[in-house]
């Protein structure tokens, strides 16, 4: 089993920063990649961001390419997402997903683990 729990979600404004945090546990040594997804209100899932779980490799989605950085903490054994630079269209959940086959996907379906997720809301 595996467990992924986001932490760092909150209301900020516009031009602000936050940094969201995914602590993995349990038999993460079958983890090759972990994204973070996002889903705003009647909307799908949307890739955000990607990384090997080396820490080698970072992936971006062309929205947030920029103002978004990806990172691996091996000591802590987590993933983080500095967010800097928000605009509203960034409020949303904010989930972690872990994916146990090698080749980095952008798709949503293609990930095994979920966190339950936490909320951004980025006001104007």
């Amino acid at each position: 089993q595996v467990q992924l729990v986001e932490s760092g979600g909150g209301l900020v404004q516009a031009g602000d920063s936050l940094r969201l945090s995914c602590a993995a546990s349990g038999r993460t040594f079958g983890f090759y990649v972990l994204g973070w997804f996002r889903q705003a209100p009647g909307k799908e899932y949307e890739f955000v961001a990607a990384i090997r779980w080396s820490g080698e490799n970072t992936y971006y989605a062309d929205s947030v390419k920029g103002r978004f950085t990806i990172s691996r903490d091996n000591a802590k054994n987590t993933v983080d997402l500095q967010m800097n630079s928000l605009k509203p269209e960034d409020t949303a959940v904010y989930y972690c997903a872990g994916r146990n086959s090698p080749a980095v996907r952008y798709e949503w379906q293609q990930y095994n683990y979920w966190g339950q997720g936490t909320q951004v809301t980025v006001s104007s």
